[in-house]
């Protein structure tokens, strides 16, 4: 296995530079989205990222293979060396001139994240993590924060799909940001309380699930099923998960009791 540190650093570089490329497609050649065969956007810009970064990484480390969004080639398996993509989390924010949008690179040894990368340069805000050292922002260290009997600004953030498959109570302001990624960097940093994703793809959360760890929080699919290190790669490539995460472990146990699916399974296990 390589060094972790260059893993690290050549992680951050490309991240910026991909970064750098999606903040000139939004201000410069419009934002224009079309419709997938999933019904999930994509733009140019999306495919201009996707083509960055994996050029890059075939240039750094040509033996690894490259899971994305855009680019999901069967041939990979594991164990080995394996970088999962999202080249433009939040796509429709993006396409409607929303700052909420970032580029998430992430390492895995063995199904395992070890270094993450994730940069939303409109925010101004680069999170980055390597297993067992930490996690940072902006290369500061971040950490979770959970909530206090006294606070009442604490949110818990989700996504749109939420509250179309399950009744909520959770008793925090819930917000919508539009990007997963983001969340999960704004529970790393203590900013949000807690997450949930009701049908996360693996390349959504690869990233954002190793800030949360290092921050210190807890994160999981809803249903616990093995994710990192994935029990079926077919699965771990084709599947989307409920993911939620939170500021510690007893506090993502009380959100799983205050989430309640509408329809089974309809949206807890998507192929």
């Amino acid at each position: 296995m390589e060094e972790t540190s260059l893993l690290y650093q050549t992680a951050q570089e490309i991240a910026r530079q991909a970064g750098n490329l999606l903040a000139e497609c939004f201000n410069h050649t419009g934002t224009l989205a079309f419709q997938k065969a999933d019904h999930t956007l994509v733009t140019e810009a999306d495919l201009a990222a996707d083509r960055l970064i994996h050029e890059s990484l075939a240039m750094q480390f040509p033996q690894h293979k490259v899971l994305s969004e855009e680019t999901k080639f069967q041939e990979l398996s594991l164990p080995g060396s394996l970088w999962v993509v999202d080249p433009l989390d939040g796509t429709t924010n993006f396409s409607n001139g929303l700052h909420y949008w970032g580029v998430s690179i992430a390492y895995l040894q063995n199904g395992i994240p070890q270094v993450a990368a994730l940069n939303f340069p409109l925010l101004g805000e680069m999170y980055t993590a390597e297993k067992g050292k930490g996690a940072w922002r902006n290369g500061q260290p971040i950490h979770v924060r959970p909530p206090t009997r006294t606070s009442n600004a604490s949110f818990f953030s989700c996504c749109p799909r939420t509250f179309r498959a399950y009744d909520v109570s959770v008793k925090y302001k819930t917000r919508i940001l539009g990007s997963t990624a983001y969340s999960l960097c704004c529970v790393g940093r203590g900013a949000a309380v807690g997450s949930f994703d009701a049908a996360a793809r693996v390349w959504d959360v690869a990233g954002g699930w190793l800030v949360v760890e290092e921050a210190g929080g807890c994160i999981s699919t809803f249903q616990r099923e093995m994710l990192f290190p994935p029990a079926n790669f077919q699965d771990f490539v084709d599947t989307s998960y409920p993911v939620i995460s939170a500021a510690e472990c007893d506090l993502l146990a009380v959100f799983q009791n205050q989430l309640h699916n509408k329809v089974k399974a309809k949206w807890a296990t998507v192929k």
